[in-house]
């Protein structure tokens, strides 16, 4: 085997990554973050994830959406840290940073309060605490600017299909949104009309509003002329039979799936996922037989699209499994305070996320590959 047949090759229609592969590598990644505090892993995911989305994202619109997860991640920090100033911390501390005036408030609002001591410890544990959600949001933001919205409805099952139509919509408002804002602020520019400040927000924020509104109804008009919402007849026994498997199987999904994020959760949680992902297959390959639609040109999972997915789950199940082994490496204490360190299984897992960065097909320079990414 040559070293030219292991490049990746430039992406184009045919051989264009699943988008599913995509979403899966980010759960698997979100899913080691949800893992640990530690913040030198958490800022090794964020690396990875933005390595990632640096190589291989397209010029598509919704691959501009990552830079809004990043600052809806650090704000969401910044949130965190003016609760633990503003409202305290549940966690006890030694080292006073600053005494704020105290609100005196009633009775009934026992152990809530605004103002008082601030310390290093709470701080911190708000550090550690708003990274990890931030790094959720950021996970989640390189899945929605990697895997295009249409194609992942497109490899939806049948059973999917009208509740995957909401969730792309749904998936598309913001890089839309996003678009339409940069769109309209750069013809404010070359008006010479402002475009920052409350009246600039103001006067984008209409035609923004108008733009919406009309996606809206070209949607709705797209949707009817394709005949969305037609269904098959099926006997009465294959629905009642399709309903309590997806239903079983998704509430055995959402079962299993905290019974490995929690901490105590993990003997019991892979069997029961297990057992939900098999009764929500079933129940979703009873109910494709309702759906009339049928795919052109259905996107192929091949082997890069496994080694995608593949790097995803083993930097969570590296993460899960070394939860079980060193603790307190994935939790660094804040009581008291000590340096955290960089585990060296936890993130070598972690590093494995950068596969997708030199197997999954990478973005073509003379052409955006909208149909394609």
């Amino acid at each position: 085997m040559t070293r030219r047949s292991l490049r990746a090759p430039r992406a184009h229609r045919s051989n264009a990554l699943h988008p599913g592969a995509w979403w899966v590598w980010a759960l698997g990644l979100g899913t080691a973050a949800s893992r640990t505090t530690n913040p030198l892993l958490l800022a090794l995911l964020i690396g990875v994830a933005g390595y990632v989305v640096a190589a291989r994202r397209t010029e598509a619109p919704w691959a501009r959406s990552y830079g809004a997860f990043v600052k809806l991640g650090l704000a969401v920090l910044g949130i965190r840290l003016a609760f633990a100033v503003v409202l305290g911390s549940p966690i006890p501390g030694s080292h006073l940073l600053v005494t704020l005036p105290e609100v005196p408030l009633p009775d009934w609002a026992q152990g809530v309060r605004i103002g008082g001591r601030v310390t290093l410890e709470g701080l911190v544990f708000a550090l550690y605490d708003g990274l990890k959600l931030a790094t959720l949001l950021i996970c989640v933001g390189a899945a929605n600017a990697l895997a295009s919205p249409s194609r992942l409805l497109k490899s939806l099952p049948g059973a999917l299909y009208e509740a995957g139509v909401a969730v792309v919509v749904a998936m598309t408002f913001a890089p839309n949104l996003i678009a339409d804002v940069r769109r309209l602020r750069a013809a404010r520019r070359l008006r010479g009309r402002p475009d920052s400040g409350i009246r600039g927000l103001l006067q984008v924020g209409l035609p923004v509003l108008e733009g919406a509104l009309e996606r809206s109804v070209a949607l709705a008009a797209a949707m009817d002329a394709r005949g969305y919402g037609r269904t098959a007849e099926v006997p009465p026994l294959v629905r009642r039979a399709t309903a309590i498997c997806t239903l079983g199987g998704l509430i055995g999904v959402c079962a299993g799936t905290y019974g490995l994020l929690a901490a105590s959760g993990a003997g019991y949680g892979l069997p029961v996922l297990l057992a939900g992902v098999a009764a929500a297959l079933a129940g979703l390959w009873l109910g494709g037989r309702r759906s009339v639609r049928t795919r052109y040109r259905p996107d192929v999972w091949g082997v890069r699209a496994w080694l995608v997915a593949l790097s995803g789950a083993a930097a969570a199940a590296v993460m899960i499994w070394s939860g079980g082994q060193d603790p307190a490496a994935l939790q660094p204490p804040v009581v008291p305070l000590a340096v955290p360190t960089l585990p060296l299984w936890p993130a070598a897992g972690i590093l494995l996320g950068l596969l997708p960065a030199f197997v999954a097909p990478a973005p073509s320079a003379d052409r955006p590959l909208e149909a394609a990414s």
